[in-house]
């Protein structure tokens, strides 16, 4: 017989639901506000406040985008810091909500790069790609997938970011072998992520959030390291920037795919 708490947990498909429900319900929101500017009722765009995640993006960066990119950023981090990106280069950012990642990218990549996003989510493509076409972006492209079976074919990318978004996937090893995957040999990761300190049980995690607020489903320090060496991975860190609960904290995850 199932105990209390194993009853009382939400099965995978139901996380997957509520995690679609809540991203799409944030794109929605974003969609509704911009066009009620572009209505016949008034004449200019709405004005669409950036959200908490563009906070974490600098001035410059902030005036690269279109107000309704930065009103979607749900992230806990800035994963084109860490990535240094170069010309030419090809990126993949998994779960790229309203696009701000690969928006960013493709301007750090070039005309010669190209940056691709990967999303579960109709209502956040439908307004990444509407961001896109603002932004005059012709180097970027956002496919319909989940970040455990992403649609790209073995080493397509140099470059895989991602920002707060592998915490709430219900089958983590699978993302972290899909990025070793599409990554060609010495190509490198670069992400934004909710990470546990290691004393912290997955019981401890769940009384500091939820798994849809990027706390209950965080990775410890130690899990990260380990999961991304049983994929294939070396040069593996996991940097700590500040304190999302207490005992958690968002982080930098770097490593590297041995080159061939």
């Amino acid at each position: 017989m199932p105990t209390t708490d194993q009853l009382s947990q939400p099965t995978p498909d139901q996380v997957l639901e509520e995690v679609r429900a809540r991203y799409a319900d944030a794109a929605t929101q974003v969609l509704e506000e911009s066009s009620r500017g572009a209505s016949c009722c008034g004449g200019e765009d709405a004005v669409v406040e950036p959200s908490f995640g563009a906070s974490l993006y600098d001035a410059d960066q902030q005036g690269e985008l279109p107000a309704q990119a930065l009103a979607a950023s749900l992230g806990c981090g800035n994963p084109i810091a860490v990535a240094a990106l170069r010309p030419g280069e090809r990126v993949l950012d998994l779960g790229s909500g309203g696009g701000i990642d690969v928006l960013l990218s493709a301007r750090r990549v070039g005309d010669t790069g190209f940056a691709y996003g990967v999303d579960m989510t109709d209502e956040m493509l439908d307004l990444a790609r509407a961001n896109a076409e603002r932004a005059g972006a012709t180097n970027v492209e956002f496919r319909k997938g989940t970040i455990e079976d992403v649609p790209l074919p073995d080493a397509a990318v140099d470059v895989v970011i991602s920002n707060c978004v592998i915490n709430l996937s219900v089958d983590k090893p699978t993302v972290l072998a899909e990025m070793y995957r599409v990554l060609v040999p010495g190509g490198r990761i670069g992400i934004s992520d909710v990470v546990a300190e290691d004393q912290l049980t997955p019981s401890d995690r769940a009384e500091r959030g939820s798994y849809v607020g990027c706390i209950a489903g965080a990775l410890s320090r130690s899990e990260y390291l380990d999961g991304l060496a049983a994929v294939g991975f070396v040069d593996a860190e996991v940097e700590f920037t500040h304190e999302a609960a207490p005992g958690m904290h968002g982080a930098i995850i770097r490593a590297t795919k041995p080159a061939a």
